[in-house]
């Protein structure tokens, strides 16, 4: 098989694990190649094989990757910490940029401004970002029938008037993280605690003399 031809500067593999799926997308010189697939558990064992689907489906390898892009959340505790490591690995060990995205800037991606983000947080709640032509507001933790600002809405609690997302989840990731300066390690993004907190450290062991 022969190989695309590519920039350097433009190869960018963005992933996201914040729900229930395992998303990718290969962000080549004219084209992107998706991957989505829906699953309530086990991403952490489908995450990685599936990346390297995607590479072989465009005929790379690691080494071709030139960028990292990777979902933060706000969403699944655990499925976060599952795409952020491998972000985190794989930037380490290809020596290439690790690029945090959100989910609700990805989903802003692509739409007019300004904008409000608005997704179901469940127990009542929905996470909500408004987003301006060159700024974006923090993003906040709010009650479901806190009142929205006016103009357009997207998200999954947008209701029947809310915009689609310009592009799927994984290829605004990518292209956010394509052209983002690289700066710190991608870190979650999380606006509520986690639901049960991992179990904390036995004390030591003292032994007697």
């Amino acid at each position: 098989m022969s190989r695309p031809e590519t920039s350097p500067a433009t190869i960018t593999l963005a992933f996201d694990t914040s729900a229930a799926h395992c998303a990718a997308a290969l962000l080549l010189p004219g084209r992107v190649l998706l991957r989505r697939e829906e699953m309530a558990k086990g991403q952490a064992e489908r995450l990685m094989p599936l990346l390297e689907e995607l590479l072989a489906e465009a005929g790379i390898g690691w080494r071709d990757l030139t960028r990292i892009a990777v979902g933060t959340g706000p969403g699944n505790f655990t499925g976060i910490r599952i795409a952020v490591a491998a972000a985190r690995g794989l930037a380490l060990g290809l020596g290439i940029p690790a690029i945090g995205v959100t989910r609700l800037e990805a989903l802003a991606h692509g739409l007019p401004r300004p904008l409000t983000v608005v997704e179901d947080a469940r127990r009542g709640e929905i996470y909500l970002q408004r987003f301006l032509e060159e700024s974006a507001d923090p993003a906040r933790l709010v009650p479901a029938g806190t009142r929205l600002p006016g103009g357009a809405l997207t998200g999954s609690a947008a209701g029947p008037g809310g915009l689609s997302p310009a592009m799927p989840l994984a290829e605004a990731m990518a292209r956010i993280g394509a052209a983002r300066a690289p700066g710190p390690r991608p870190a979650p993004f999380y606006l509520r605690g986690a639901d049960a907190a991992p179990p904390a450290d036995p004390p030591p062991v003292i032994l007697d003399a």
